[in-house]
C-alpha cells in the first residue's frame, strides 16, 4: 500500500508542476462582456471555428484535462491516506 501511495504522490506532484507551467504559458483573455458589445464579435469567423487547434486552444484543453486528473488524484490520495 505504501508503494501505491508513493507512486500516486509522485504522479500528483508532476501533475501539479505541469499545471503550473501550462497556466503560466497561457495568455490573458481580455474578452469580457464589454468587449463583445463594443467589438461586435461574430462566432462564425475562421478563427472561432478553429480556436481549439491553435496553441492557446491546446494549452487550454490540456490545462482542463490535467485539472480533472488533479481532482481525481486528490480524491484517491485522500482515500488512501484515510486507510
Amino acid at each position: 500500500m505504501d508503494i501505491l501511495k508513493g507512486l500516486i504522490t509522485v504522479i500528483y506532484v508532476i501533475n501539479c508542476v505541469v499545471i503550473i507551467i501550462l497556466t503560466l504559458m497561457q495568455s490573458k483573455d481580455d474578452e469580457g462582456a464589454s468587449s463583445s458589445v463594443v467589438g461586435g464579435s461574430s462566432s462564425s469567423s475562421f478563427y472561432e471555428k478553429n480556436k481549439g487547434r491553435t496553441k492557446e486552444g491546446m494549452l487550454k484543453k490540456w490545462t482542463i484535462i490535467l485539472g480533472i486528473v488533479f481532482i481525481i488524484l486528490t480524491i484517491i490520495l485522500g482515500i488512501l491516506y484515510m486507510l
